[in-house]
């Protein structure tokens, strides 16, 4: 009986060792695969940049550091300037995150701290949701037949060239696709702040206004930051919206009213046009710089938010 036992006992044993072999050849699959996932990414990155790079080398052979500084951009005469374009974009941009920074925040104050649930909550966060879920182009219409017009009007009263199209209608376009993506991301990050926190601001004889200053605030500002990134990202490579809108002028704004073009509407305008290496190349250069901008954008907001995190 002693020698059954102890040959079950080892047969039990080689089981649990090939189970746990197969476990951990299970194990090296999955890292290799992820490892593999990874590494296909930074070759695609790396692919999309190379390509682009490479077919912009006669424009930048042909301008060199000039084509980022000059203003002029004509087919016609072969004088390509991408500094009208490189305005335009940052300006709607960045007025556009100015424009969506007060209105997102609200909304993820309203819905991450006052009116977490009911039918008030819901038919807010599905108002944002469809909101993020409309067409580019939806959004271009109702610029052009609605906005437009109405900018137009306040232009003439002011006393500017009443063009409607401009800098500022596609702004506040802009700020409208924009809302979303940072109104969620702040909503939630609002929602993860842990409830210990604020119970214990409670006690202390903070009000509702008090414990959200001095306590969700401060330890969701990461996050609500985060959210705004993610929006000028997406403000930064918006083409159709803003094409329909902005006016197309090749010419550098003198005023947030002016008509301009950015980088991703002028490539979407001229691409299918372009003739001649020069100038398809020159459009493609355009991606670059794009793609660069965005770039810096992104690695600058993950270094912001990581020194954030780290005060926190």
């Amino acid at each position: 009986m002693n020698n059954l036992n102890a040959d079950i006992f080892i047969k039990k044993s080689h089981r649990n060792i090939q189970i746990r072999g197969n476990k951990f050849s299970g194990d090296v699959v999955f890292k290799k695969f992820l490892f593999f996932s990874g590494l296909c990414i930074i070759i695609l990155f790396l692919a999309i940049f190379l390509s682009l790079v490479l077919n912009s080398i006669p424009s930048i052979r042909a301008f060199g550091l000039n084509f980022f500084i000059t203003k002029v951009w004509s087919p016609p005469d072969r004088q390509f300037g991408a500094l009208p374009f490189i305005v335009g974009t940052l300006a709607t941009s960045f007025l556009a995150i100015i424009i969506t920074i007060p209105f997102s925040f609200s909304i993820s104050v309203f819905t991450g701290e006052f009116y977490k649930e009911g039918v008030l909550s819901n038919i807010l966060k599905s108002m944002i949701e469809l909101l993020a879920g409309i067409p580019s182009v939806v959004y271009g219409f109702f610029g052009l037949f609605v906005l437009a017009p109405v900018i137009r009007t306040l232009e003439m009263k002011i006393g500017v060239l009443p063009y409607g199209v401009g800098i500022f209608t596609s702004s506040l376009i802009l700020s409208v696709m924009i809302i979303p993506f940072s109104a969620s991301i702040g909503r939630e990050v609002i929602n993860m702040v842990p409830a210990d926190i604020k119970e214990a601001a409670y006690s202390l004889g903070g009000t509702h206004y008090e414990v959200i200053r001095s306590t969700v605030i401060p330890y969701a500002k990461s996050g609500i930051f985060a959210g705004i990134l993610l929006a000028l990202g997406r403000a930064l490579g918006e083409t159709m919206a803003v094409t329909m809108i902005i006016g197309n002028s090749d010419f550098l704004p003198h005023s947030i009213f002016s008509p301009a073009n950015t980088m991703a509407s002028v490539i979407a305008n001229e691409f299918t046009e372009a003739t001649g290496t020069l100038y398809l190349s020159s459009l493609i250069e355009i991606g670059v710089v794009l793609f660069i901008i965005t770039g810096i954008i992104n690695i600058l907001g993950k270094i912001i938010i990581k020194k954030l995190m780290v005060e926190i």
